[in-house]
């Protein structure tokens, strides 16, 4: 049986944009409700502002990704793109749910420099980045 097809950098970049999506709505949904009960109780402005970064970080790997997109005509990256896509699709569900500020942040963290060592398309970071990603995604 043929191995499935690697996504498409265009569908790498729109997975990155739905975890950057969900980034915002959690923030969003912190910040509207300051209660103990919270899902990120007592959310500072230096946090939530370093959340909002990194949203901004996720769209722009995003950006680049369809930019790349235009220019990248070979597979050689095909793989990495598979492994990233997987686990910003896991991504996408625990930031859902993820209930401390410092594992979002982590989180948010680890797929902007996945995202970033595939869009640079320099082999000897898009190893490592992905295995601390699939690393943390297993941690929480």
């Amino acid at each position: 049986m043929p191995d499935p097809q690697p996504p498409s950098p265009e569908a790498l970049a729109d997975t990155l944009s739905a975890c950057a999506d969900a980034l915002h709505r959690r923030l969003m949904r912190a910040l509207r409700q300051p209660t103990p009960d919270a899902p990120l109780p007592g959310i500072s402005h230096p946090v939530a502002q370093a959340l909002f970064d990194s949203e901004v970080q996720l769209r722009q790997r995003a950006n680049l990704l369809y930019l790349d997109a235009a220019v990248q005509a070979g597979g050689h990256l095909a793989p990495q793109r598979q492994a990233l896509a997987e686990l910003a699709a896991k991504a996408e569900q625990i930031i859902a749910c993820v209930d401390r500020v410092k594992d979002l942040a982590d989180l948010a963290g680890e797929l902007i420099g996945a995202g970033a060592a595939i869009a640079s398309g320099k082999p000897e970071h898009i190893l490592s980045s992905l295995e601390k990603l699939k690393h943390h995604i297993e941690a929480l």
